[in-house]
């Protein structure tokens, strides 16, 4: 059994190991009413919270704090709107333009059942005041492809399967899928996180159960001793570019990669 003091060195070797601009997120999923002390957050989305917790704060967040109504599906807080089960929503907002496919992304979302979760608490993992359930990652895709390589390497080589309605990126994708189904799992991002969040461009996010992060943190100690600082030497690329400017040099243009 991990004691929340190990969780926290884990989790900024992780960050240290992976180059991460921000921080991995602890994420606890409570029937109580969380830490003493922590600021709970109101009139706040929950991809907003992980942004809070990923830049250092830690936040509680409660059915009568989160404002995302989809979010509040997922976390079992309280059923759907009638407009968004419908699909509706989803089409004036312009992310569908068949209600059909809006009904069918929110009858497929995986939900945790009504009543088992009443509180959320985020804290960046090296400051966790807690064990948490599941961890959340959002950074540049390429930090988070170690992490994600890092993770098949502890599952054995099981590949990863990334479930998503390019809907929910933070709640249900990088949440309530690691939590329901203990997996890891990754996520574009969506339409709501990117609209709500600093979550840029070349950024998305990924989850995975509290029982992966030992094996993750030993995986990409591995990964940084010969993998990771070979790629990203990218000397396959610096030499590739080299024969073309060769090539460009003796008047044969074609093959220029100097952008």
């Amino acid at each position: 059994m991990l004691e929340v003091e190990e969780v926290r060195a884990v989790g900024k070797r992780i960050r240290t190991m992976a180059g991460l601009a921000t921080f991995p997120v602890g994420v606890s999923l409570l029937a109580g009413g969380g830490t003493p002390g922590i600021a709970r957050l109101e009139g706040t989305r929950y991809c907003q919270a992980l942004m809070w917790a990923r830049h250092g704060e830690s936040v509680l967040l409660d059915a009568l704090g989160l404002a995302c109504p989809a979010a509040a599906r997922a976390f079992g807080f309280r059923p759907l709107p009638e407009k968004l089960a419908s699909g509706e929503g989803l089409v004036s907002f312009g992310i569908v333009g068949d209600p059909a496919v809006g009904r069918a992304m929110f009858h497929r979302m995986p939900v945790i059942e009504a009543g088992t979760v009443r509180t959320l608490q985020l804290s960046p993992l090296e400051r966790a005041e807690r064990i948490p359930d599941v961890v959340v990652v959002e950074d540049e895709v390429e930090r988070l492809m170690w992490i994600a390589l890092a993770g098949l390497n502890a599952e054995e080589g099981r590949r990863i399967e990334s479930s998503t309605a390019i809907l929910q990126a933070a709640c249900v994708d990088s949440t309530v899928v690691p939590f329901l189904e203990d997996r890891m799992n990754l996520s574009y991002g969506c339409y709501g996180c990117r609209d709500a969040t600093d979550m840029a461009p070349g950024e998305a996010v990924l989850g995975f159960p509290l029982r992966m992060l030992l094996s993750i943190e030993r995986e990409l100690s591995r990964l940084g001793q010969k993998a990771m600082p070979a790629s990203r030497a990218k000397r396959a690329y610096e030499s590739l570019k080299a024969q073309a400017e060769a090539r460009a040099s003796q008047g044969d243009c074609a093959h220029r990669l100097d952008g």
